[in-house]
């Protein structure tokens, strides 16, 4: 038998060896932490679609990690792939019962806020937030990093995004993060992962760990504020990485309208706010947020 022709087993790539889950649920689960239950399956459609349709019988911190996801999803229904183990993909179940439901809306940028922290420590990657919950890092401009062709930009490139949903009486957050992935595997030129930002180590299980921890600390101070975003601290945090706020951005709101203008803050509601050009304020709840430059409105 060749090595072409035998059969891919779970050290077939060296580089990308499976998680140890056993090691994981040492370090996570712990008496009074949030994260009470740790599953990994080798392959799955979604993670955030297998928890929800176990939400009624689950309890709160419970997390599954998939090594693949053959029918990842997005915001806006846009799909999510990327080779086995190549990166983290999982979700969570929480069920923050003693905040008011108005207030869940900030749990994706609350997720944003944990992940990012978590992974500037564990990773030594600077990570920036778009507005609402998509994952920045930024591409050196050595020429190795690009694709064939491409122009050294330095750049800030999408290595991640998240997506909650309502399940139960909770809410599944989902995480999708590019952790290994080469030049050559990138799914789109606006793609990106921590190893082609310059990251200075790719061990998935320090990120999990470095992100799910982020997350039960970010999580525990807006819980004890009963979801105020303000006194817990996370609307500053968000603010204050987030990479939309100060750029001319084009929104693409439900019903075909389009607005364009200069993203001016995130409200208590976790709302961006745009300047538009006739002089008014106007907060934008949902959309796809497209940054802009110059005048004329190229794309960053």
């Amino acid at each position: 038998m060749t090595p072409s022709d035998a059969p891919q087993s779970r050290w077939s790539d060296l580089d990308r060896p499976p998680l140890n889950v056993p090691a994981l649920r040492r370090g996570l689960l712990r008496p009074g932490a949030l994260w009470t239950a740790l599953d990994v399956v080798g392959s799955t459609g979604s993670t955030n679609t297998d928890l929800a349709a176990r939400a009624a019988d689950l309890t709160e911190g419970t997390v599954l990690v998939a090594e693949e996801q053959t029918a990842g999803r997005g915001r806006l229904e846009r799909s999510w792939t990327a080779p086995a183990r190549s990166g983290l993909f999982f979700s969570v179940y929480l069920t923050p019962g003693n905040v008011p439901a108005e207030r869940w809306g900030w749990l994706p940028l609350l997720t944003g806020v944990a992940a990012a922290t978590g992974l500037a420590r564990a990773a030594g990657v600077d990570m920036a937030l778009k507005w609402p919950n998509d994952l920045l890092v930024t591409i050196p401009k050595d020429s190795d990093k690009l694709r064939p062709g491409e122009t050294p930009s330095g750049q800030e490139r999408k290595t991640g995004g998240i997506l909650a949903e309502r399940a139960g009486d909770g809410v599944v957050i989902g995480i999708g993060l590019n952790v290994s992935l080469r030049a050559d595997e990138l799914p789109a030129p606006t793609a990106a992962s921590l190893a082609l930002a310059g990251a200075v180590s790719t061990d998935r299980e320090t990120l999990l760990r470095g992100v799910l921890r982020s997350l039960e600390h970010w999580y525990g101070l807006w819980r004890d504020a009963d979801g105020d975003a303000a006194a817990s601290g996370l609307q500053e945090a968000y603010a204050a990485g987030c990479a939309t706020l100060g750029r001319t951005v084009r929104a693409q709101l439900p019903g075909d309208r389009t607005l364009t203008g200069e993203a001016v803050a995130v409200d208590g509601d976790g709302r961006i706010v745009l300047a538009t050009g006739n002089g008014l304020r106007e907060p934008v709840s949902a959309g796809d947020i497209v940054h802009l430059r110059g005048a004329e409105g190229g794309l960053t």
